[in-house]
């Protein structure tokens, strides 16, 4: 037993057994009974003495181990050897961008199919691949949205570049952590400082631009397809279309996908940037 530091030891008394303040014994006052002793108890007769077996040597025999009971907890033993390695990757096509870790940046007109070609390329990849959508990026905005269908203004203009930035970020993040992404825009020949030279700037010089260019009949189909504040008018449609025709000439690569679904132009877009990565266009 323990006690505090400084406190005097309780005296010892070989007649008493510990008092109720140890925790042990019978209460205090109750003597031991070596002091009264009574009659001796009646002793019973020692066993017969008899030879030793043989082989014992006067000390108990050896018993065979038990086995142990066999396990019910449901555990399965693994059988010996080291440990089940991690697949490796698939090793990359022979046509393609395979599994490299790159930037993409999908130019288009309203109605070209932007949006939906980059999301089914960026989901058939064998690699990690994100989908960055600059509209989606841009009506974030809830409150105090800048449409631009009313009216091209400051504060719409300063919507898209802060959609930019963001997106610019968002793809430096990914990159830096092994992801690869694509981004889509309705970037302008005209307006290079603005638009494509933005977007070397947020995103860096190792981004791969893409001009998808149908015709006008379809971007026009596509575009009455639309709802909400995606959908233009005919006439900003063409004109939009009419600026993007600046891009010949311009060397970028440009996929024309009038006659294509939607995979077909993802399997193009895929080896037009595999061509790209060999020899990066200059812009």
């Amino acid at each position: 037993m323990q006690h505090a530091v400084g406190a005097p030891l309780p005296p010892h008394d070989p007649g008493r057994v510990p008092g109720p303040e140890t925790g042990h014994g019978p209460a205090a006052g109750w003597e031991l009974r070596a002091q009264h002793p009574g009659p001796p108890p009646p002793q019973s007769p020692p066993p017969p003495q008899g030879p030793p077996a043989q082989g014992w040597s006067g000390q108990a025999p050896q018993q065979a181990p038990v086995p142990p009971a066999p396990d019910s907890t449901g555990h399965v033993s693994l059988p010996p050897g080291g440990p089940v390695p991690i697949p490796s990757p698939p090793p990359p096509a022979d046509n393609g961008t395979g599994t490299a870790t790159l930037a993409v940046l999908l130019i288009g007109p309203a109605g070209a199919g932007k949006t939906t070609v980059a999301r089914h390329w960026a989901q058939r990849r064998r690699v990690p691949t994100a989908h960055i959508s600059l509209d989606d990026v841009r009506e974030w905005v809830c409150s105090g949205f800048a449409d631009p269908q009313t009216g091209w203004n400051d504060q719409s203009e300063a919507q898209y570049r802060l959609a930019r930035r963001t997106c610019g970020f968002a793809a430096r993040n990914f990159l830096a952590n092994g992801i690869s992404c694509i981004l889509d825009d309705a970037v302008f020949p005209d307006r290079p400082v603005v638009g494509l030279g933005g977007w070397k700037r947020h995103v860096g010089p190792g981004l791969l631009p893409v001009v998808l260019l149908p015709g006008l009949e379809i971007v026009l189909e596509r575009n009455a397809e639309r709802t909400g504040n995606r959908r233009l008018s005919d006439e900003e449609v063409a004109g939009i279309h009419g600026r993007m025709a600046g891009w010949y000439g311009s060397g970028l690569p440009i996929i024309d996908n009038s006659q294509c679904d939607v995979e077909t132009t993802a399997r193009i877009l895929d080896d037009v940037l595999a061509r790209a990565l060999k020899s990066p266009p200059a812009w």
